[in-house]
């Protein structure tokens, strides 16, 4: 039943990902005018701000982990209340819709360029905080079907139940390790390679 769960959970998590993504292609290319030619979003004085600054790790380190490590602690917090899951469906779509807006005008823009660009932007750091995040979806809808959807008298047991606290609190704790890693790729290894990609604009 918990094994039918997550494997349900995470198809309707891709399609709200998928219907953003969608959501965002669109928006770009009915816009097209107000996104590409009169925005500045990827535009010529963006990138060359990118080709000249010099980012530093250290630098850099604080407000990606403030960044990522509070959508981390809003969605699992949460997670615990009657909106838990309303949040986390908006949230999925707005990344996606955000993800289909910066392709877009990426690729509108520049062509391959533009798509090797968003790339050099998630690598190396997506292999961590993409498992990162869609554990934390997978949680955080685990966390809030427990403790308020219809359930069985086992899963009533185990909501009150310390092993589950322990449980889940210890996978939260986890996804947060993760998602610390992930971050220090991002501050310190993630800017030498889009700095690298950025020489060929």
């Amino acid at each position: 039943m918990r094994g039918q769960f997550r494997i349900r959970n995470g198809y309707h998590m891709a399609y709200l990902f998928m219907i953003g993504l969608f959501v965002g292609i669109l928006i770009v290319n009915l816009g097209h005018d107000s996104w590409v030619r009169d925005g500045s979003l990827l535009g010529t004085e963006m990138i060359s701000r990118l080709k000249n600054s010099r980012p530093e790790g250290a630098g850099l380190v604080g407000y990606i982990l403030k960044h990522r490590l509070f959508t981390v602690c809003i969605l699992s917090l949460t997670a615990t209340t009657v909106v838990g899951m309303p949040v986390l469906c908006v949230y999925i779509c707005y990344i996606g819709m955000a993800a289909g807006c910066l392709l877009s005008v990426a690729v509108i823009r520049y062509g391959i360029r533009g798509l090797l660009l968003m790339a050099a932007a998630l690598f190396p750091q997506i292999f961590l905080l993409a498992p990162a995040y869609v554990l934390l979806f997978l949680w955080a809808a685990n966390v809030n079907a427990i403790l308020y959807a219809p359930r069985t008298q086992l899963e009533g047991y185990e909501r009150f139940s310390s092993k589950f606290y322990i449980k889940k609190g210890g996978q939260i704790i986890a996804i947060i390790i993760v998602s610390i890693m992930g971050c220090l790729l991002e501050s310190y290894v993630n800017p030498k390679i889009v700095h690298y990609v950025l020489t060929i604009f």
